[in-house]
């Protein structure tokens, strides 16, 4: 890796710890904007690294808030990673709608799954809305960055 990308790499961690420093409270969950950096990612890395993105920044996020959930935010940070690892490979290969909503569903439902059984099923059901709520936000902050950053960047490609 070049000290370019390492540095753009830690550029796009670092808008993650700003972004998870805008939380906007809704019921046992809040709303931030860590994830938004990560799908930006995209037009720059791989998918290991956008994902390894993501991670980092659910992390920084969690701590920003104080980890409520104290060790399990080592579970939400993999599975950050692997949901944005799949959002970049569906953008790598041209699966452009399809990425958005694989993230929304990944985020908002599936990496709720283990916390059904780790937690509690009410624990699962109060923090879905959320959730969906919080994914559908970065995901839509994010689409309307992609052209933009496209822009500003040079780069060709497919930004949606």
């Amino acid at each position: 890796m070049t000290t370019k990308k390492l540095a753009l790499a830690a550029l796009f961690i670092s808008l993650s710890a700003i972004g998870g420093m805008i939380k906007i409270p809704l019921g046992i969950a809040s709303i931030a904007l860590d994830a938004t950096p990560a799908l930006v990612a995209v037009l720059f890395f791989s998918a290991p690294l956008v994902g390894t993105i993501a991670a980092f920044g659910h992390l920084i996020s969690a701590l920003f808030g104080g980890m409520p959930l104290g060790p399990f935010h080592l579970i939400i940070a993999i599975e950050m990673g692997v949901i944005v690892w799949l959002f970049a490979k569906l953008h790598h290969a041209g699966k452009y709608r399809l990425k958005w909503v694989a993230f929304i569903i990944g985020n908002g439902v599936v990496a709720a799954v283990p916390f059904y059984f780790l937690l509690s099923p009410a624990f699962f059901y109060a923090a879905l809305p959320g959730l969906l709520i919080a994914a559908s936000i970065n995901a839509g902050v994010a689409a309307l960055l992609l052209p933009y950053v496209l822009k500003a960047s040079g780069g060709s490609g497919h930004a949606t």
